[in-house]
């Protein structure tokens, strides 16, 4: 006769998310050193690549963040984004509807992070 038991042994604790300032940081370094580091690799001019890291990075500190951090994990990205991977470097501006996605899809990685 085969007899069931449970695999796992109970509830296990949350962990505790990092304070959003924390995390902000970890925005704002992370997403420059990125963007540099893709520039000196691939060259600047390059957003939709620039893009897809820094959404990763924006799921990946959105794993150990509050649900509230995610809009500003999301903007600070998208200065680094905006500011350094199109030309020209160092400017910001705002393109409409480009602007508008890039913003939704960092918010949306930060968020499906926090999941």
């Amino acid at each position: 006769m085969i007899e069931w038991v449970p695999l796992g042994s109970g509830a296990r604790p949350v962990p505790r998310p990092v304070a959003a300032p924390l995390v902000w940081a970890g925005a704002f370094g992370g997403a420059l050193l990125l963007v540099g580091l893709l520039n000196g690799i691939v060259g600047a001019g390059r957003p939709g690549l620039a893009l897809v890291a820094l959404s990763l990075l924006a799921a990946l500190l959105g794993l150990c963040a509050r649900f509230t951090a995610a809009p500003g994990t999301a903007v600070l990205c998208w200065l680094s984004l905006n500011g350094f991977a199109i030309p020209p470097a160092g400017t910001l501006t705002w393109a409409g509807r480009r602007d508008a996605l890039w913003l939704a899809c960092l918010l949306g990685a930060a968020l499906v992070g926090t999941a």
